[in-house]
């Protein structure tokens, strides 16, 4: 399961994205490859959410130039998303036992709205560090990055909460189905 949603996510950045060039040679892309992400950590949990993303998405960043430089990042954001998303989904709300729809759906969305956020934080701060300080781009150049990439990643995690929440909500009675089969 973790090698088919990382190909899902690989599938879904590669080739459904809006690529926005920035100073420097820089790229951010509007995508909801994290919806994909923290779905996995609520369909199955944490870590194969995290890992699915890590795998997928950094095996996406090395097999485009314009993200190559960016695979290790990638992977470490991508495993804290899943891990964030699923852990507050199935240890806190105990998502897998409850029935309600309504508590399906504010588990799913706090869960989801969570992780998202680190990300929105993370993402920026450990760009800008990552070329202030490793690629030595200068610093006006890596303030302008810092300001695009935070509201693009801000829009981004707003969109992925709601396509991982839409998502969940479409395919969560059929995954326990299935699973259930699965692994008896």
């Amino acid at each position: 399961m973790i090698a088919l949603f990382a190909v899902v996510c690989f599938v879904t950045f590669s080739y459904a994205k809006i690529n926005i060039p920035l100073p420097a040679g820089s790229m951010i892309s509007i995508h909801v490859a994290n919806a994909v992400v923290v779905l996995c950590a609520l369909l199955l949990d944490g870590r194969s959410g995290g890992l699915a993303g890590a795998i997928g998405l950094s095996i996406a960043d090395i097999l485009d130039p314009v993200y190559f430089i960016s695979a290790p990042k990638t992977f470490f954001l991508k495993f804290c998303i899943g891990l964030i998303a699923g852990t507050l989904a199935h240890r806190y709300f105990h998502l897998k036992e409850l029935k309600d729809t309504k508590k399906i759906s504010k588990a799913c969305i706090v869960s989801a709205a969570i992780a998202l956020a680190f990300n929105v934080i993370a993402s920026p701060l450990i760009g800008y560090v990552f070329d202030r300080f490793i690629l030595g781009i200068t610093d006006v150049s890596a303030n302008l990055i810092l300001a695009w990439s935070s509201g693009v990643t801000l829009f981004n995690a707003v969109v992925c909460v709601f396509v991982a929440w839409g998502l969940y909500m479409l395919l969560y009675k059929s995954f326990k189905r299935y699973t259930k089969d699965l692994y008896q």
